[in-house]
């Protein structure tokens, strides 16, 4: 394998090559991506720190011995890369998606398209912030491609057809994962600290305002019988439930939210703690490397995206989608998008996946609507 293959920029700019750069590839979104763009016949390329570890990654995945990777140990070095080299499709499964995705999404325009999975508000936020940049460049960005973010904004796009806007909108995000043996790993450790400092948030009036991490805590029965607890949390989940609903009172929960009494009271002082850039950066990297000696099987059957969908006149509807484990359903609904980016799909601008390519893209990665 070589770590470049020579290609310069055209002159024209806007010009993409046939390659899709899967940033992170190490990762188990990472390598579960590859796999699947290999297997769909697409062009991949691993981007990541470790040429060893790429190169593991590439064969895990199928790809041929003479497959290309990219070494690059930070966001702007990607992008010095991206520019020079125009990949059609980049996917950025690196994490600390607030700080990675404004530089690599950028250095993708004109002409190529990015993917990532981003799941809070601040980083989903930004990366929308880019719309009419994107616009202008003929470029797609499609931030939270995973179980968060499209498991609720489906729901909530399926009840909404048809129908003038909402009054009230709840979203519950209910992911059942299993563990793997091995560290936790950076990408995942920071979205955990991310979850704590961003606190909570809700929409009020049309208003994204703050509220208690761990509010509005809910236990949920599903169709299946099965049941979990789930609390406020501030979320891609909002944001797009916001969007796609236009309801101007919204609330989102998450079972990744801590319930017991004694934490729950604690997490508002965890979060400023985790605020200070020197704590959070001890946390991620502790957290990071926590080692897990032995793989756990998700604790339920299946995953579960979840809305409420009330209207002024007092009509209410509910929905679910149902998916298997969360993290592979992730790297599902990212691969299904990456796909169709790179086939033609899609339209300039930045989106969440259900704005950028319908609410049927999650059935198309696998999930199932449940109706009621």
């Amino acid at each position: 394998m070589t770590e470049t293959s020579g290609i310069g920029r055209t002159t024209d700019e806007s010009r993409t090559n046939d390659e899709v750069w899967v940033v992170g590839a190490t990762g188990r979104i990472g390598r579960g991506v590859t796999a699947r763009l290999a297997a769909r016949g697409l062009t991949v390329v691993p981007v990541g720190r470790s040429r060893e570890r790429l190169l593991a990654a590439g064969a895990e995945a199928g790809l041929p011995g003479d497959a290309k990777v990219v070494v690059a140990d930070s966001a702007g070095r990607i992008a010095d890369e991206i520019v020079r080299e125009r990949p059609r499709v980049v996917v950025n499964t690196m994490g600390a998606f607030a700080t990675t995705a404004p530089v690599i999404a950028r250095a993708c325009m004109p002409g190529g398209h990015y993917v990532d999975q981003a799941n809070d508000v601040v980083a989903v936020e930004g990366l929308l912030a880019l719309h009419d940049e994107a616009v202008k460049a003929g470029s797609t960005l499609v931030t939270g491609a995973g179980f968060g973010v499209l498991a609720t904004e489906a729901v909530v796009a399926k009840l909404c057809e048809g129908r003038g806007a909402p009054h009230r909108v709840r979203v519950d995000a209910v992911a059942s994962v299993a563990i793997e043996a091995g560290v936790l790993g950076t990408a995942l450790a920071a979205s955990m600290v991310d979850v704590l400092t961003a606190g909570g948030r809700r929409y009020d009036n049309g208003w994204l305002v703050p509220s208690r991490l761990g509010a509005d805590q809910r236990r949920l029965t599903f169709p299946d019988g099965e049941s979990a607890k789930s609390a406020g949390v501030a979320s891609g989940d909002l944001v797009a439930a916001h969007a796609a609903s236009g309801a101007p009172f919204v609330t989102a929960t998450s079972a990744l939210v801590p319930t017991a009494p004694l934490v729950r009271a604690l997490l508002p002082l965890l979060g400023r703690l985790l605020s200070v850039p020197a704590l959070r950066r001890l946390a991620v990297d502790r957290l990071g490397r926590a080692a897990i000696k032995k793989a756990v099987p998700r604790p339920r059957t299946h995953s579960w995206g979840h809305a409420v969908v009330e209207w002024a006149d007092g009509t209410r509807h509910e929905g679910w989608l149902r998916a298997g484990d969360g993290m592979d359903f992730t790297a599902d609904v990212t691969a299904t998008v990456t796909e169709l980016l790179a086939r033609g799909a899609g339209r300039p601008g930045a989106w969440t996946p259900a704005a950028a390519l319908g609410p049927d893209l999650a059935t198309t990665a696998g999930g199932t609507f449940v109706r009621d």
